[in-house]
């Protein structure tokens, strides 16, 4: 393999393990860039149930596993990263990121992910959970799934554990290695393990950034 072919291999794997700069390439790298995802998503439509909307990345190296009735739904502009592992049914909405080595297990309820939601790397949803009573072992203990919903703009931090049953509110935070067991208001900044409540978005600091959306006030009032 010449130097430039070697190049253009490494330049897939950067783009593998940290999707974003996909979507800020520089033109010249345009033409094989796109023909490379739609050749990876091509044949993950072939292999498995998945639906992919337009100007999606997917690393070949994502294992995505959709069986019949277990359908993975990836919207526009959604970015999954090396090494993450999705079992549907899981619906990811509009401009999704799922960062390198998270873990997603729809159970039978399934997982949905709201807009513009960040998942970063290692964090693990799982919508199922398995029976605890002391009279048989645990491989043995009966299945449930209440199913996990993630609203839109949520930032799931670094090795975060979302438990099944859960529901996470519009433009929550859930901090790096928190264990979320317990529903999350919007707004809402959590932590620990089990997750606890740490603060509320609205009253971080401004960014100063003009053009985005004014926020409700702490009391909720629009």
């Amino acid at each position: 393999m010449d130097l430039q072919a070697q190049r253009r291999q490494q330049h897939k794997l950067r783009l593998s393990w940290m999707p974003w700069l996909y979507f800020v390439l520089k033109p010249r790298h345009h033409e094989w860039a796109h023909a490379w995802q739609r050749e990876v998503q091509d044949l993950l439509r072939e292999l498995e149930t998945v639906e992919i909307a337009e100007g999606c990345f997917i690393a070949p190296e994502a294992r995505i596993f959709a069986e019949p009735g277990r359908t993975v739904r990836i919207g526009p502009g959604c970015s999954i990263a090396a090494d993450v592992f999705v079992h549907g049914p899981v619906e990811l909405g509009p401009h999704v990121s799922l960062n390198a080595r998270v873990s997603l297990d729809g159970g039978v309820a399934g997982i949905r992910i709201g807009e513009g939601t960040r998942i970063a790397s290692g964090a693990t949803l799982y919508a199922f959970d398995h029976g605890l009573a002391p009279d048989r072992p645990v491989r043995g203990q009966p299945v449930t799934s209440k199913g996990i919903v993630i609203g839109q703009d949520v930032w799931v931090g670094a090795n975060a554990g979302i438990t099944d049953g859960v529901t996470v509110g519009d433009h929550a935070v859930v901090g790096m290695g928190a264990v979320v067991t317990r529903d999350v208001p919007p707004w809402a900044i959590v932590g620990g393990a089990p997750a606890r409540l740490l603060g509320d978005r609205r009253q971080r600091p401004r960014s100063g950034i003009t053009g985005g959306w004014d926020p409700p006030d702490t009391e909720g009032n629009p």
